[in-house]
């Protein structure tokens, strides 16, 4: 067996194998990678995707949106598939996402078992990895198991632990790739004949609220680069794509070249889907077969798979794969070219300087942004060091950007002010400055803030200067008056309500969704203004009849949305409206009424 990269000794088994083959609970978890340009979904089941189990915690349609705020997916579902043959010469295959099978990787029951974040200059203590050392801007940390859940339909498992990294920059060059860390470490029996696939139900394309978006893909190989590729055909209901995704796979350090059987596949029918049987499975994995690109462009799900090992109980299989995207096909090969340097260089690039800490105030029809971090507790982006730097700089910080966006708090984002170090040979030279002060806002509306960091370019490895994430410290900010002191002044906006006028297309958006969601019908907003700090709303059809009870109790917010659905979740219609309005606290009524034209 050709050597595999060492797990580092602190992934230990936390618990016996007796206590784990009858475990039946699970802890769920899922974050997004959302520092960089690749906004990516990723769960603790080892799946790109919400799977069955996930979705109704995930409040959005896209899984995998680049560019920022396109709304274009480039992921169905995704994962690792890991076959062997086990001492019995049962031929076996436990996949994290399938078509033709449930999800048969689990986290167990512990609370550890979520996801674990880590940022740059973050060192964290994981009970199965300690002393873990944040890798890139945004780690996300999980392990998961392919006999935590024993009562899975057709599946027997090669008791299999996973432990699963992956890696996110928020600065070019490398702010269009997602890196994940493989550890595949048998428990329970030595296994022999070990292969690895990554099998990705590519959808590219504007996403819509049906399927049609991905009908139109086709797959394809770079044999010389062990990448696949789901590419966007070109025309049909979604148009022409900005970006593919690739899927890069990075074996065992020290692996010999001529040891590894590559296997490329895409199935011809994607309505059909992969393999469901373990044996057709394995087969398809080790046949070491390069199939010719698709030609026709009826929908993209392939594999790449890499064996065979042999793995003792305790061994552990690492391998990377890198998640590729760019400016159409040549784009996401320049960005392959610069995740090959990385992988090189061990990960160890210059880094940004740490966001800074960033405070907010509101007053009518303006806010004002502070970020000083000389107070006691707050860390200072100004003092970093960075030891990946090839001109060791003493003080690679630079300055600082302040944005703003209308529309979400992942932009698209607007520069409203930059402020550098004075007298040296970067940038504009303005001198720092720790305040800004936007005005001329409009109340009660969504205005989004975030102040980065950024650092000098390092002119000795010609790597260009790194800019902290946007998302870190990015602010939902409403201007707007205090509350009055009792009602009187309350009134209805818009009014009338006009189901014909794209409200999400003002500036500032009246309604918004949530990103990776399309708008939808719960989306819509009407808002009961100069509202008092305690009261109760009641909206009433015109013929009496109660549609809903609103309670607002904010000390600062003198505003309560509704979403013109009733009690009952029913979205209600064309009509005129009657509302009162009661301040809990003197008894005081108002009455008034407004229109909702649909």
């Amino acid at each position: 067996m050709p050597k595999s990269d060492n797990i580092p000794a602190v992934f230990t088994l936390i618990l016996a194998f007796g206590t784990m083959l009858f475990s039946q609970q699970t802890t769920l978890d899922w974050k997004m990678h959302d520092v960089g340009k690749v906004r990516q979904y990723v769960s603790n089941l080892g799946t790109l995707w919400p799977t069955l189990y996930l979705y109704s915690d995930f409040d959005g349609l896209i899984y995998c949106e680049f560019p920022p705020n396109s709304e274009e997916e480039h992921v169905g579902e995704g994962g690792i598939w890991v076959g062997a043959i086990n001492p019995d010469n049962d031929t076996l295959v436990s996949v994290t996402s399938s078509w033709h099978s449930s999800v048969e990787f689990f986290p167990t029951a512990a609370a550890y078992d979520s996801i674990w974040v880590a940022l740059r200059g973050d060192t964290i203590d994981i009970p199965y990895w300690s002393d873990y050392v944040a890798v890139s801007d945004q780690d996300f940390i999980c392990r998961y198991s392919d006999y935590n859940i024993t009562n899975i339909a057709q599946h027997t498992p090669l008791y299999l632990d996973v432990v699963q990294a992956s890696y996110s920059w928020s600065s070019w060059p490398l702010d269009e790739m997602i890196v994940y860390s493989f550890y595949v470490i048998p428990v329970l029996t030595d296994l022999k004949d070990v292969y690895i696939a990554y099998w990705l139900d590519g959808n590219v394309g504007y996403r819509t609220q049906g399927w049609d978006f991905a009908l139109d893909d086709k797959s394809k190989y770079y044999e010389d680069r062990y990448l696949g590729v789901s590419i966007d055909g070109q025309g049909g209901a979604d148009g022409d794509a900005y970006s593919p995704i690739g899927i890069k796979i990075y074996p065992p350090n020290n692996t010999p070249v001529d040891s590894i059987r590559w296997t490329f596949e895409w199935i011809p029918n994607p309505s059909i889907g992969p393999p469901s049987r373990d044996s057709d499975r394995y087969e398809v994995m080790s046949s070491g077969v390069i199939k010719q690109d698709q030609q026709t462009p009826i929908g993209s799900q392939f594999m790449v798979s890499f064996g065979p090992f042999d793995l003792q109980v305790g061994d552990t299989l690492h391998f990377k794969v890198g998640e590729i995207l760019g400016q159409g096909e040549d784009g996401m090969l320049d960005n392959a070219d610069r995740l090959d340097w990385l992988i090189e260089q061990n990960f160890k690039v210059p880094a940004p300087p740490p966001s800074p800490p960033l405070r907010v105030q509101t007053e009518n029809h303006q806010i004002v942004l502070e970020w000083d971090s000389t107070k006691l507790g707050d860390v200072n982006p100004e003092i970093y060091q960075d030891i990946y730097r090839g001109d060791d700089v003493d003080q690679p910080f630079e300055g600082y950007r302040v944005y703003k966006s209308t529309i979400s708090s992942n932009g698209p984002w607007t520069l409203l002010a930059e402020y550098d170090i004075a007298g040296n040979d970067y940038g504009y030279n303005t001198s720092l400055e720790y305040e800004y002060n936007d005005v001329g806002l409009l109340n009660n509306l969504e205005y989004y803030y975030t102040v980065t960091s950024f650092s000098k370019p390092d002119t000795v490895i010609d790597f260009p200067s790194q800019e902290s994430s946007k998302s870190t410290n990015s602010s939902n900010i409403v201007p707007g008056t205090a509350p009055p002191n009792t009602v009187g002044l309350v009134a209805v906006v818009p009014n009338p309500y006009r189901g014909n006028i794209d409200y999400n297309a003002y500036d500032p958006r009246w309604e918004t969704n949530p990103p990776g969601r399309n708008w939808m019908e719960q989306d819509r907003r009407i808002q009961f203004i100069n509202v008092p700090t305690q009261c109760e709303i009641k909206v009433y059809s015109l013929s009496g009849d109660l549609v809903k009870s609103i309670r607002h109790d904010d000390q600062n917010r003198g505003y309560e949305d509704w979403n013109l659905t009733s009690s009952v979740g029913q979205a209600v219609s064309s009509g005129i409206y009657l509302f009162t309005v009661e301040d809990t606290n003197t008894g005081n009524v108002q009455i008034g009424k407004f229109v909702i034209i649909k």
